[in-house]
């Protein structure tokens, strides 16, 4: 959650940190600030709402100076006002702090500081932090930088930080534990941080992501210092960047969603680049190929996400057990660590993230690795706290996903999920050869199959002006096509508010079916497989009923057409390989009925892109 921009050097600081707000509005948009020092004045500037309301607070002001640091707020602890706005400030003025994450101990840290007669103004557990450090600051009479250091000691919870003083208006200073941050080395001694790297790639390629509890001292014109919680000096590990700048633009799109939705035929080929040849029958996966025999031997594959990723993963369950026989079990990653579950150093667990940020998935793992177990990851982003702290993994390489409702990023992970089952069956034997090589074929072709549905895209769009008025509705999918389902009532949530809900079709007779009436539509995927005939009878007792049916079918299907409202075809492919094909419609139904109901595509209300926090 929250986006943090900081920058110090030799230019305007200001343009650097607004164009990298808007870069990070994904991670939250409920209000906006920046700090600057300008001759020897710490200004702030912050207000709610989005960062454009922010924006047009400063554009009659004076808002100059070579550092500032900026912000977007997710609220956690008090509602999006601009006083909660970041960032907060010293009593007196001296020192300004922004802050991702969620201080634990805030009260009894806050409860003390009153005692000692600090103010607060606002509602926020990050204030408690600049008061931490202005009061240690003075009270050990020491520098801002190590007073911060010292007060992280006193600190419970997850943070990412970055602080200025006017006392000290050549240096910034940054931390990191559980929350993500990441510090640019430009040239002429310049530097740059943010919340990830969509901020900082315009201006270097040359980048340190932090370590948990790592602290920053970073000062024009010298290089970049590392400390750990405990005083001990560290040596930067510098990487290089492989984002483009273009990536991060909507390349004449109206949303970035749409630009994202129809991105998938390239992201889901560039995630089998290099990793599938169909002609010579091979399954590559070099980042796990080292740990494909544990998997294979482990007594559970545990898939742990959340949201779109934990949809995924019940693709992946599906596959894994269908082709490669090999138990496994799916996970709310934020329920995980809370059931004390039953672990060994037999089993192997596998974290999907999109953003390899994702706290509770990321607690999750910590908690496996304690327990002995192998632990793994998928994640899309290059350098992320999941890719770091996992024994192996594999990226997506779906490129940056801005939009806040993932799409693109479900599909890679779908398409690195099948992989990862294909080869882990290959190896093991439980596919034939030539089933085998049948199956690489109809992956190789999936990108191709994917343009092809979303040429449906003006179909789609009349169905979605038919039922953009829906309160309610109804996604039933049976096999490795129920998460499909789900994963398209949670696109029609995010986006539209619209109430939805994804069931396996069977289960519909078991209550939801008392919702159906002639207002309810009802999203069914009805595609060849060994499931057809059951979810044709599903469908009947839908408009028994009086139902609106949106059905997905497999391209030249009459049996269905006769009896739904509306039919979508999607290209014939092998069964295990419909939910990428399926999910497509979905996504467009979704985001059409998003923009006839005036809602905010790419920012949908309350969410945000990377969940930072538990």
């Amino acid at each position: 959650m929250c986006g943090i921009v900081a920058y110090i050097g030799k230019k305007d600081a200001f343009p650097i940190i607004i164009k990298g707000l808007k870069r990070l509005e994904y991670r939250g948009y409920d209000s906006a600030g920046v700090a600057l020092i300008d001759n020897g004045q710490l200004n702030i500037y912050k207000c709610a709402g989005k960062v454009a309301n922010l924006e047009a607070f400063i554009s009659e002001k004076n808002a100059e100076g070579t550092i500032g640091i900026g912000h977007t707020r997710w609220a956690t602890h008090g509602p999006p006002t601009d006083v909660n706005a970041h960032p907060h400030v010293s009593m007196d003025g001296s020192l300004a702090l922004i802050h991702n994450g969620i201080i634990e101990n805030y009260d009894s840290l806050k409860q003390e500081l009153i005692k000692q007669g600090y103010v607060f103004k606002s509602e926020t557990d990050t204030e408690v932090l600049v008061h931490l450090v202005d009061n240690i600051s003075k009270k050990e009479k020491v520098w801002f930088g190590e007073a911060l250091r010292m007060a992280l000691s006193h600190v419970v919870g997850a943070y990412a930080i970055v602080a200025i003083s006017k006392d000290f208006p050549n240096q910034m200073v940054a931390a990191r534990k559980s929350s993500p941050l990441v510090v640019g080395i430009g040239e002429d001694g310049d530097f740059y941080l943010a919340s990830d790297a969509t901020p900082i790639v315009e201006y270097t390629k040359q980048v340190v992501y932090l370590e948990d509890e790592e602290i920053a001292v970073i000062k024009f014109g010298e290089e970049l210092k590392l400390f750990s919680i405990n005083d001990e000096e560290k040596r930067p590990y510098i990487q290089q960047l492989e984002m483009e700048l273009e990536a991060l633009e909507k390349g004449g799109y109206e949303h970035f969603m749409l630009k994202e939705i129809h991105e998938q035929p390239r992201s889901i080929q560039d995630c089998l680049r290099g990793r599938l040849n169909a002609q010579e029958g091979r399954v590559t996966l070099g980042g796990i190929k080292d740990y494909e025999q544990k998997m294979i031997q482990a007594n559970r594959l545990i898939l742990v996400a959340c949201g779109t990723s934990w949809h995924a993963a019940l693709v992946g369950e599906y596959l894994i057990e269908d082709l490669a026989r090999i138990n496994v079990e799916v996970e709310y990653a934020s329920e995980f660590r809370y059931r004390n579950p039953i672990l060994s150093e037999n089993d192997v667990v596998i974290a999907i993230s999109q953003s390899g940020e994702t706290a509770d998935t990321m607690a999750a793992l910590e908690l496996a690795k304690s327990k002995g177990a192998t632990i793994l990851g998928i994640c899309n982003v290059v350098g992320s706290s999941i890719s770091r702290i996992t024994d192996a993994g594999s990226y997506t390489h779906a490129g940056p996903e801005i939009g806040v409702a993932s799409t693109k990023a479900f599909t890679a992970q779908v398409t690195l999920l099948t992989l990862v089952a294909l080869s882990l069956a290959h190896k093991k034997g439980s596919i034939s050869e030539t089933d085998f090589r049948i199956l690489l074929t109809e992956l190789e072709a999936i990108p191709e199959k994917v343009k092809k549905v979303l040429e449906t895209n003006a179909k789609i769009e009349q169905i979605a002006l038919e039922y953009k008025d829906a309160t309610n509705a109804l996604y039933l999918g049976r096999g490795s096509s129920f998460p499909v389902a789900l994963e398209g009532a949670l696109k029609l949530k995010e986006i539209s508010y619209i109430h939805a809900e994804g069931y396996p079709a069977a289960e519909m007779k078991h209550g939801p079916i008392a919702l159906i009436d002639e207002n309810m539509p009802v999203f069914v995927i009805a595609t060849k497989g060994n499931s057809y005939e059951k979810v044709v009878s599903n469908i009947q007792e839908v408009k028994a009923r009086k139902g609106k049916i949106i059905a997905i079918v497999t391209e030249g299907d009459t049996q269905v057409r006769e009896m739904a409202d509306h039919v979508i075809e999607i290209p014939e492919t092998n069964e295990i390989l419909v939910p990428l094909l399926a999910t497509i419609p979905f996504q467009l139904l979704s985001y059409h009925i998003a923009v006839m109901r005036n809602c905010n595509v790419d920012q949908p209300r309350n969410l945000a892109k990377s969940v930072t926090v538990e």
